[in-house]
């Protein structure tokens, strides 16, 4: 599956990433860590949030992130679908290929 491919890979490079990191890609990696958890807003709807956002960037690795977080964190199909109706909004046109790829992955995500 490529889903099961894409969490290990990004398991291993940000493993990598660390090692090598100094202290402000640290300081990076855990602002956008903690940035997600639960505060005024649930996991969930930040996840959301952040999907959004990244269809609006067109960033396909932040796309499937923020699925495989917004499923963990119980996201329905519908709740997806209006986040992808409003990135669509949002970035135009442009969002279609992220969008096609962005349904097929949470069609995987739902399998495993």
């Amino acid at each position: 599956m490529k889903i099961e491919q894409f969490i290990k890979e990004r398991d291993e490079l940000n493993k990598q990433t660390l090692q090598f990191a100094n202290k402000e890609i640290k300081r990076f990696f855990n602002i956008d860590a903690t940035c997600y958890e639960a505060g005024a807003l649930d996991k969930k709807t930040k996840e959301m949030l952040g999907l959004s956002a990244s269809m609006v960037l067109r960033c396909d690795d932040c796309i499937k992130y923020h699925l495989i977080e917004a499923f963990k964190s119980g996201a329905s199909d519908a709740e997806i679908a209006e986040v992808f109706s409003i990135a669509l909004v949002v970035g135009g046109s442009i969002v279609i290929p992220h969008l096609r790829r962005a349904v097929a992955a949470w069609e995987e995500i739902k399998l495993l």
